[in-house]
């Protein structure tokens, strides 16, 4: 999977990178999304700089359930996606910077090379199988737990 950034910024990963496999594990630690219907739990891959974005999920074959990876782009940013190379189709959960659900993009299609926008300046992304958002009730405005978000401001 490639990552562009777009609205006049730099291009994250550049179109003519030619990754011929999946990149190595990356680091991986926990995740919660506080939905409606409760928490949910992943361990996700943190893909943090622009060589780990530009390759993200490519190439892979298989996912756990509870596994995914999180693009940190460390500030408020406006991203496109796609997913040419990327086998596994994937939901892709676009947070902003105070660890909210902006948007979800459900079902991405594998190897299409249709870009994937977010609706506004994001922080990261996180992209899990497909369908698992709404099987676990993942919404817009639910709130995202990890390490590169601030602190919730109260008790959940």
């Amino acid at each position: 999977m490639r990552v562009f950034v777009v609205m006049g910024l730099v291009l994250v990963a550049l179109v003519g990178c030619a990754a011929s496999g999946p990149q190595p594990r990356l680091p991986v630690t926990p995740l919660s999304i506080l939905t409606a219907r409760g928490p949910v739990h992943f361990r996700v891959e943190l893909a943090s700089n622009s060589s780990e974005h530009a390759t993200g999920l490519m190439f892979r074959t298989a996912m756990a359930p509870d596994a995914g990876m999180l693009f940190d782009f460390h500030r408020p940013t406006s991203v496109a996606f796609w997913m040419k190379n990327t086998i596994l189709p994937l939901d892709m959960i676009f947070i902003r910077m105070d660890g909210t659900v902006s948007t979800i993009h459900a079902r991405a299609v594998p190897e299409s090379e249709t870009p994937i926008y977010s609706a506004e300046p994001i922080r990261a992304v996180l992209e899990i199988n497909a369908g698992r958002a709404e099987a676990l009730g993942i919404e817009p405005g639910d709130r995202v737990e990890h390490a590169i978000f601030p602190a919730s401001p109260g008790p959940h």
